[in-house]
């Protein structure tokens, strides 16, 4: 049935894209109502909060899970679940933006949307097509895999922990290597600037990510070889795959970008964005052709 959720949630996330399937519709609604508890209202912003904020809901998609005996339900349920954890609408309008106005000749309004995307989502610096990849990773294929090996359960987990590593606050974390601050995220239908900022730490979200993501960056970056230039990669590939202190973000793109040739035009801002994008996509699809062999095979079900 996974694999069935799976192809379903695929083929309906770009075409559902109102805010009642948008992921952030939920998570903001979630924040709002928490925020009103007198019991954890001494708790703000602290590791205790964080854990339990990402706990309550995880358990109770758990819960719920557990009491659906049917089959047809739950599948049905789990791809609705699928669907909502799926993608973001503000990462793909930024990249139709920034094709737009490169192809109207404004490359000042290219940079404004990388920009505006790189602050919103609170990544570190990065090239346009480079911060494509790893929120692809980010929005698809983790959740693709979590999905598969946690169910319903992983999926949200992943997704939740994912939206408050990249909430208001993160400004004022270390991310990996970098010795500079992020500056604060702009206010749109994405961000969270409703809500109190220290409601959450995300430092911390950021820190327990970043263990999920060293083991899934690492096995995904070499379906980046595979579906790429496996030579030019693979030194960049084996020179990160123990090294702790790398970020899963560098490893990444690192390897995204050995694995796909392309040469560099200063005055064609699209040619880096759009192969990395095809190549993610063949990556995305690589890891379902993986999953479907092994749901298949019976190795996951």
């Amino acid at each position: 049935m996974s694999l069935i959720s799976l192809l379903f949630a695929l083929a309906a996330e770009k075409h559902l894209s109102s805010s009642a399937w948008q992921f952030n519709t939920f998570y903001l609604a979630y924040q709002r109502a928490l925020s009103k508890s007198n019991f954890l209202n001494s708790h703000y912003g602290t590791a205790f909060f964080t854990g339990i904020f990402v706990l309550i809901p995880t358990v109770i998609v758990y819960s719920f899970f557990s009491f659906v005996d049917s089959d047809l339900l739950y599948l049905i349920l789990s791809t609705v679940v699928l669907i909502v954890c799926f993608g973001c609408v503000q990462t793909r309008d930024s990249y139709k933006n920034y094709l737009l106005a490169a192809f109207k000749g404004e490359p000042t309004t290219c940079e404004m949307h990388h920009w505006q995307l790189q602050q919103d989502k609170n990544q570190p610096d990065m090239h346009f097509g480079q911060l494509l990849v790893w929120l692809n990773y980010r929005y698809y294929i983790a959740i693709m895999i979590f999905f598969v090996v946690f169910g319903p359960t992983g999926a949200v987990f992943y997704r939740l922990l994912t939206s408050v590593a990249e909430s208001k606050g993160t400004e004022n974390c270390k991310m990996s290597d970098e010795d500079t601050e992020q500056s604060s995220a702009l206010e749109n239908e994405d961000t969270l600037s409703e809500i109190p900022e220290q409601m959450t730490d995300a430092c911390d979200a950021q820190k327990w990510l970043s263990w999920f993501d060293w083991v899934l960056v690492r096995v995904v970056s070499f379906g980046y070889m595979l579906v790429g230039h496996f030579s030019k990669a693979m030194p960049i590939w084996l020179e990160g795959i123990l090294d702790f202190s790398k970020p899963p973000y560098k490893l990444l793109t690192s390897v995204a970008e050995k694995s796909e040739d392309f040469m560099v035009d200063q005055d064609d801002c699209t040619a880096e964005p759009c192969l990395l994008v095809r190549l993610a996509k063949r990556t995305l699809l690589l890891c379902l052709s993986v999953i479907s062999i092994l749901i298949l095979a019976g190795v996951i079900s």
